[in-house]
């Protein structure tokens, strides 16, 4: 299904620039330092036994398990579905929240999870670059839509963006937005390629102003990726508009977590920063290869009490 009454160019010839609905001057200086010392302390926090297996459920319910490689096959994306319904045999365990795939798996995806819950995201938006036209970008989300994606994960475009292209930025995400019809967007932000902390928040603002549903970290192909104080300044943000405005916003860290004591000083985060509504994998996602294979081995020696072989666990 797409939701284009009209084609793509007559879509692109009645789009005019819009104006930030905010002063992009007045977006908030970023105490860098202050930044990672605070991020810092969310590392020191002490969490029992039954809080752990409660905490490594929930990362593992909130994971987008993700493959986006040029090698990508059909059987890797069907083995990975089969993962995301059930992570372990024999282990009572939540499902993964998403499968991420380019738009042209999107089909094997849903042809495989069917009913199962599991949500399809696609990554579009001539990904990881972002370095192609809006004609081309809103082709490669209505590919994805029209497959079956539930959501999109856009990337903006950085170029413009460090020109101080900001209006065409945030037009780009709108436009992204409005041909996702009722799937919900994600917009990678790339911040490892942004610079500064105050560039970062600029970009959250402008992503959630322009309609972003989450704003996300990285695409995982670029050093640095997600970072715990990058992850809190984009936290911040989102708090920042829900007490302007009432609306949630979703966030995505992506790119480098896999181990499961990361994802759980990331959950302490999010919980103190933004509080137990956002403590779902409606409002919260881990974009991760290697995460659910670590919470993996970490239950199974919760249940067993010694560490298991990763011989043993799924490497898809």
């Amino acid at each position: 299904m797409h939701y284009y009454n009209y084609s793509i160019f007559d879509f692109l010839k009645s789009k005019e620039l819009k104006e930030i609905p905010f002063n992009i001057k007045n977006t908030p200086t970023i105490d860098q330092l202050g930044l990672i010392e605070r991020a810092a302390k969310f590392r020191t926090r002490s969490i029992k036994k039954e809080a752990k297996i409660q905490g490594l459920k929930l990362a593992l319910n909130m994971i987008d398990l993700t493959t986006l490689e040029g090698k990508d096959t059909v059987g890797k994306v069907r083995q990975m579905c089969y993962k995301a319904m059930n992570p372990h045999e024999g282990m009572n365990l939540p499902t993964v929240a998403a499968v991420c795939v380019y738009p042209n798996m999107v089909a094997v995806a849903k042809e495989t999870l069917r009913d199962s819950g599991v949500k399809i995201a696609s990554v579009a938006t001539a990904f990881p670059s972002g370095m192609s036209n809006l004609k081309v970008k809103l082709e490669d989300t209505k590919m994805a839509i029209d497959a079956g994606a539930d959501e999109i994960d856009m990337v903006i475009s950085r170029g413009k963006f460090h020109q101080g292209e900001y209006n065409y930025v945030y037009d780009e995400i709108a436009s992204i937005k409005e041909a996702c019809g009722k799937a919900r967007l994600k917009v990678i932000l790339e911040t490892g390629e942004l610079g500064t902390a105050d560039q970062v928040r600029k970009a959250s603002d402008i992503a959630i102003y322009a309609g972003a549903d989450f704003i996300k970290t990285s695409t995982g192909k670029i050093s640095p990726a997600a970072t715990m104080p990058v992850t809190l300044l984009m936290l911040e943000a989102i708090r920042d508009y829900y007490l302007k405005t009432g609306k949630m916003i979703g966030m995505k860290p992506a790119g480098g977590i896999s181990d499961s004591k990361t994802a759980l000083h990331y959950l302490v985060m999010l919980q103190e920063t933004l509080g137990k509504e956002w403590m779902s994998n409606q409002w919260f996602r881990f974009g991760a290869s290697r995460l659910a294979n670590d919470i993996i081995l970490q239950l199974l020696k919760q249940e067993k009490g010694i560490y298991q072989s990763g011989d043993y666990i799924s490497k898809d």
